[in-house]
Parts: C-alpha cells; sequence; structure tokens
C-alpha cells in the first residue's frame, strides 16, 4: 500500500510550546499512513521552555533559528525531501486518519493544495470552546474548494509552493491569507475536506486571545495594503468582520467628539452604533449557542468586542509604525 501513497514532509514551526508540542507530534507519528513515506521536520523559533527538549524524545528532524514562522516554513521547504508538505500548528493535533483523506485532492492538477477542517482541543475552556464553536461556523461556509486556509491543517505541492514563490516573511501574521492570493493568481486553488480533522489548542483566557487579535489586526492593515482587494473578505474572515473594526472606530469618535458642546448630538449616534454592535454581537453569540446547544458560547459577545477593539488597536499602531517609517527613511 506505501507505494501508492505519496510521500510527505510535515513542517511544524514552534516557539515555546511545551505544553502541546508531545501530543502535535504524537499524533503526526501516529498517523494511518507508511511512517516509511513520512518525514516530520520540527523548527523551532528559538523557545525558552522545554519544548526542544520535549521534542528531542522523538524521531523527527529538528532545527533550532531565529526566523518567524513565514520564514521558518521556507527554511523547512528547502530541506523537505518530498514533494508534498504538510503543515501543522504546533498547538495543535490531528486525528488519525488526517493524512489519508487529504492526499486523495493532491492528484488533481488544478489543486495547489488541501485543508480539512479545525475543532477545538481544550474543549474543558469556556473561552476555548466559544472561539472554536464561532471558528467551526466559519469553515461550514468552505464550500468543495476555498482561496486560502490556515496552515495549522495544510498540504502544499512542494512545486506549487515554488512557483507560487513561498510564504511572505514580511508578514509575521496573515501570511496564509496572503499566500492564497498569489496562488490564486497562479490559477490553483485549495481544496477543503470536512471529514479530516484537526484539534487546535484554542486560546483560553480574554487576556491571551487579545494579544493574538492584536498581532492579526498589525498585520491586517499591512496584508489590505499589499492586495486590497482582500479586504472584501473571503469565506473565513467575511466583509462584515472587516467592517467591525471601522464601526467601533466610528463609534469611539462620535462619544469623543460629542464632548465638544457644539458637537453633542454625536452622543446619540455614539449611542445607535453601539447599541446596533451589541444587538448584533447578541444575535450572532445566541445563533452559535443554540447551534451548539453551549450557553458558554454567549461569551462571544465580549469575544467579538475584544477582537474589534484589537484589530482597530493593531491597524493604528501599523499606521503609525508606517508614517514614521516614511518619515525616517524619507520614503
Amino acid at each position: 500500500m506505501s507505494d501508492i501513497l505519496p510521500k510527505v514532509s510535515i513542517i511544524v514551526s514552534t516557539m515555546n510550546n511545551e505544553a502541546t508540542i508531545e501530543e502535535c507530534l504524537q499524533a503526526l507519528l501516529s498517523q494511518n499512513y507508511p511512517i516509511d513515506n513520512l518525514e516530520i521536520i520540527l523548527v523551532d523559533g528559538g523557545s525558552k521552555d522545554k519544548t526542544v527538549e520535549l521534542a528531542k524524545k522523538y524521531p523527527v528532524k529538528i532545527y533550532q533559528t531565529v526566523l518567524n514562522c513565514p520564514a521558518a516554513y521556507n527554511f523547512a521547504q528547502k530541506l523537505a525531501l518530498y514533494p508534498i508538505l504538510g503543515f501543522v500548528d504546533s498547538d495543535a493535533k490531528v486525528e488519525p486518519d488526517w493524512l489519508r483523506k487529504l492526499v486523495p485532492h493532491i492528484a488533481d492538477s488544478s489543486v495547489g493544495g488541501v485543508s480539512g477542517s479545525i475543532d477545538t482541543w481544550n474543549t474543558d475552556n469556556p473561552w476555548a470552546r466559544s472561539i472554536g464553536y464561532e471558528l467551526k461556523t466559519r469553515y461550514r461556509r468552505i464550500g468543495k474548494y476555498t482561496k486560502r486556509i490556515a496552515t495549522m491543517n495544510l498540504l502544499l505541492k512542494k512545486a506549487v509552493l515554488e512557483e507560487v514563490g513561498g510564504w511572505a516573511e514580511d508578514m509575521p501574521s496573515q501570511y496564509d491569507t496572503e499566500f492564497g492570493y498569489r496562488l490564486v493568481l497562479k490559477g490553483y486553488k485549495i481544496a477543503y475536506e470536512p471529514s479530516s480533522v484537526c484539534y487546535h489548542f484554542n486560546r483560553s483566557s480574554t487576556q491571551k486571545f487579545y494579544r493574538q487579535q492584536l498581532q492579526y489586526g498589525k498585520n491586517t492593515l499591512r496584508l489590505y495594503l499589499k492586495h486590497g482587494t482582500l479586504a472584501q473578505g473571503d469565506e473565513i474572515t467575511d466583509v462584515g468582520m472587516n467592517i467591525q473594526p471601522i464601526w467601533l472606530l466610528v463609534t469611539m469618535t462620535s462619544f469623543l467628539l460629542g464632548i465638544i458642546p457644539p458637537l453633542r448630538l454625536l452622543w446619540y449616534l455614539s449611542g445607535i452604533l453601539f447599541l446596533a454592535m451589541t444587538a448584533y454581537y447578541i444575535y450572532s453569540a445566541t445563533k452559535i449557542a443554540i447551534e451548539f446547544k453551549d450557553k458558554s458560547a454567549m461569551r462571544l459577545i465580549i469575544l467579538y468586542y475584544i477582537r474589534s477593539f484589537a484589530w482597530f488597536t493593531g491597524a493604528i499602531i501599523t499606521t503609525i509604525a508606517y508614517i514614521g517609517g516614511k518619515r525616517r527613511y524619507g520614503k
């Protein structure tokens, strides 16, 4: 059977993931797939915890660098032995048949890659569960093919990845969306196989979620400045999500301007916008809570506000940095 299954190099980029790295690697090494047809490459970006020490217990190739995630992927793909590259996050674990379910899609010449669905690993935590419910809802909008997918759960043809130009190393996050844009320009698509499941260790607190989304916010603006059409959104991040930080900006600006007596009427506009946003968030959270039969999903109301504020703040930070850079370098 091993002679008809393609050989796959699976790349895992990690940084301070001692809590999840062992289960991540165990899941990959336990695939219902010929072990001789697999190699696992772990690229560590300079972990300060026991991540590398724990990983050394397993038969994987380990490289230690100071690269960000997309740069680590580019580094690893040059070392990979096989024509199919797998990408799995170090805070994720895949089901035993994950690879077997994905590889049949690779045979299609128009397909550059294939991905499976995402579920929650740490379901005992209500914040993580809520994040997972919302993500599953977004993934359900994907049809047979998609323009981009997260690298926590992805196979790509090495030749296609090289043709497209690899990962954008100037994008510490959102590099998957940026790559998908260039992939589509080359005439390829990404197949979606929902029966192949990857379990992700979602953020377990509002503070951790905010820090994650702040990084997304910083790089989302950079992404849209680079490829403006992406602001229209896609199946996973639709235009409605992109509008919410702007909605929050207008709400906050109206409130602040309303402090000036002649502009006091703007407080009414601010109040209306705030109530409308809250109503929308309540509706969305309630719908998901009913769908998954879990009232803890109502935490999404808070998470929605955190995400919008983080994206808004991240965009401001990027704008200030961009303006400062132009002034400094005379651009």
